[in-house]
């Protein structure tokens, strides 16, 4: 491992990142645990294995498991309609233009959105980041930006007939919210976060951990960074299933390591091992799922093509690479990330998983992602 260590200081001394967290594991246990650099540009203290990082997009795996235990309960089904529960999705519309006057067109779907739909991000919603048909639309409705509803918002396509990255696991987090009764941050405490230990994740930043939040930053055109006001609210006006996490790399590696383990770490069973399998499997069929575009946001998201080459398709909750990649994972292996570059992976078939965590923007920053690269070859070449 001291490969590994050597490359992460090596990124920081050289400035790539002002700082990173590093973690893996095998089915046995944590194989190694890292942090270097600082937590931040504008508060140099010292980056440390419990600093909180912004997981953004690394919630919606949290939220997929708490809906899939609502599933195995028998509480709702993959291929009910969503607006079982969820009413305002009930007769959902395509948006197919605009016309002249700058009037958004738009007929009925063909077909209702169902939770399957939403987890595997073919329901046809958007993200106004990525989709400048939906910012469009957004700003012509005026349409919220912060509460990611269904009301009001038309689907890009038919659901179950491309693959779109959009809003969909926020409102699989409502459906957790309106079959169990719970708001998503009590589930997640009552049932995935407290049973797992993950005592430094949530939805809320309480006093405690305000001095151990990493700093954000972002990297302009040429290259350099620069932190960016950054003060989450102690009390969050909204619990987002898509991207409202905080939390420490410990924390989410022991999420991580209950997959790899079929759903039970320590003695404590999250899901049944069926049931991860199937989350671990391609749900789109010959659906492409294409690399994320550069954001029309600027500074927000560059192209993120994760496995040139290699196609991929998505699971209940994950992308998935159809083939291994050289000296690092396994074909069919889980993963995703956040958008302020922290990102993990889960490999059952080599019995390996591990988590990068930075702090800064845009998405799929490359210097963050060869970092996540070397790190995840380090760790296969030392096991």
């Amino acid at each position: 491992m001291n490969t590994i260590e050597a490359r992460l200081r090596a990124a920081v001394e050289a400035r790539r990142v002002p700082g990173v967290v590093a973690l893996a594991a095998t089915r046995d246990g944590t194989v190694f645990e890292g942090a270097y650099g600082v937590r931040g540009l504008a508060d140099p203290s010292p980056m440390t294995a419990d600093t909180v990082f912004a997981l953004a997009s690394m919630t919606k795996a949290v939220t997929s498991v708490a809906a899939m235990q609502l599933v195995e309960a028998g509480r709702i089904r993959l291929d009910d309609p969503a607006s079982v529960v969820l009413p305002e999705m009930a007769d959902p519309q395509v948006l197919e233009g605009f016309d002249t006057a700058g009037q958004p067109i738009l007929r009925p779907a063909r077909g209702a959105v169902t939770l399957r739909h939403l987890l595997t991000h073919t329901a046809g919603y958007g993200y106004d980041s990525w989709d400048p048909a939906i910012d469009r639309y957004m700003e012509v409705a005026g349409l919220s930006r912060t509460r990611r509803s269904a009301r009001g918002l038309p689907l890009l396509f038919d659901p179950g007939t491309a693959w779109r990255y959009g809003i969909n696991t926020d409102l699989v987090g409502q459906v957790v919210e309106a079959v169990s009764g719970l708001t998503l941050g009590e589930y997640f405490r009552e049932r995935i976060l407290g049973p797992l230990g993950m005592t430094d994740t949530g939805f809320a930043v309480p006093a405690g951990w305000r001095s151990r939040l990493a700093g954000r930053h972002q990297r302009g055109t040429d290259g350099t960074l620069a932190p960016t006001p950054f003060d989450p609210p102690e009390t969050p006006e909204v619990e987002g299933g898509g991207g409202g996490l905080f939390g420490t790399g410990p924390d989410y590696l022991r999420f991580a390591r209950m997959l790899l383990q079929g759903g039970t770490l320590d003695g404590v069973r999250i899901l049944a091992p069926e049931t991860v399998a199937e989350m671990g499997r391609n749900q789109v069929g010959g659906i492409e799922v294409a690399p994320l575009p550069a954001s029309h946001f600027p500074g927000r998201s560059n192209v993120a093509d994760f496995f040139p080459g290699i196609p991929t398709q998505w699971g209940l909750g994950f992308l998935l690479n159809t083939a291994g990649v050289p000296g690092r994972r396994a074909a069919n292996s889980l993963a995703w990330g956040g958008i302020n570059n922290t990102y993990y992976w889960i490999d059952p078939a080599s019995g390996v998983t591990g988590v990068l965590l930075a702090q800064l923007m845009p998405f799929a920053d490359p210097a963050v992602l060869e970092l996540f690269g070397e790190f995840e070859a380090g760790v296969y070449a030392a096991l």
